[in-house]
């Protein structure tokens, strides 16, 4: 999978460095980027989690994100973050509908501005990444008489892909993002004394994992400001955890793990830039 993630980001370079070429043809004003920036702007987004065999949850997120990029010398540095709530509902043996959650992620990232032609510019970067999730179903029963409990997971990641931004003509621009994400480490925290208050709560370390995602943006510049379209995917695959030992009252009684499993999220942006 880390290969096929390398060379669609390799064949997006490809197609991008042709695409610029052949722009030069076109006798057009050369556009550049600023040196400051910000953007914030609401999202929606489906977000589907699954553990193959096990379980599945899925709903409506929505949320707002928000962006710094500073650039100097043809060298990019950018921070990112989003915060966004929803409702899932759980399907299992049993199910559960109307689950909160909600998510926060913050990336740094380091790029480096090539210009490709006068109307065509592309960036390589790579950063780190730190997501958090929260499904919290304490105090809920689900319809097989099992009580929920709040999860929380956490990932620690390095993103690494390429941006390309193109003028177009007429204050539009378009662009796409191609990234893999390094998976470091994450944990997953289970709160299982929510359902059974004489049980210990789990902090399972993963190890193993991926991610990917993609983005097709659209700018259009309107006096100062500039307002962005742009509809995303992003992808988690992450390994079975390691055990840890789970007590009841103190006793050991087995142990737990945290599945593998997989998230796909869709959704758009609307952004405005200063």
């Amino acid at each position: 999978m880390r290969k096929a993630i390398i060379g669609i980001v390799a064949l997006a370079m490809v197609l991008f460095s042709s695409i610029g070429l052949a722009e030069q043809e076109i006798k057009q004003q050369k556009f550049e980027l600023p040196k400051h920036s910000f953007e914030i702007g609401p999202e929606v987004s489906h977000i589907e989690y699954k553990e193959p065999g096990v379980m599945k949850e899925d709903g409506i997120m929505y949320g707002i994100g928000a962006a710094y990029t500073y650039r100097i010398n043809a060298t990019m540095f950018r921070v990112e973050g989003k915060y966004s709530y929803g409702q899932v509902d759980y399907q299992n043996s049993g199910t559960i509908d109307g689950i909160d959650d909600y998510m926060f992620e913050i990336r740094g990232l380091l790029g480096f501005d090539y210009r490709i032609s006068d109307k065509s510019i592309i960036t390589p970067y790579i950063g780190l990444g730190y997501r958090y999730l929260n499904d919290d179903t304490a105090g809920m029963v689900s319809s097989d008489g099992s009580f929920g409990y709040e999860r929380e997971s956490n990932y620690y990641y390095s993103p690494i892909g390429v941006k390309t931004l193109s003028y177009m003509g007429n204050g539009w621009l378009w662009g796409i993002t191609a990234e893999f994400d390094y998976f470091w480490r994450g944990q997953q925290k289970s709160h299982l004394s929510d359902a059974i208050s004489s049980l210990n709560d789990l902090e399972n370390d993963q190890n193993d994992g991926y991610g990917y995602r993609g983005s097709l943006k659209f700018q259009k510049k309107v006096d100062t400001m500039s307002f962005i379209f742009e509809p995303f995917i992003k992808y988690w695959n992450i390994d079975k955890s390691e055990d840890k030992n789970v007590t009841y009252s103190g006793v050991i009684i087995g142990y737990g793990y945290e599945p593998e499993n997989e998230s796909t999220e869709i959704g758009v942006m609307f952004m405005v830039l200063f």
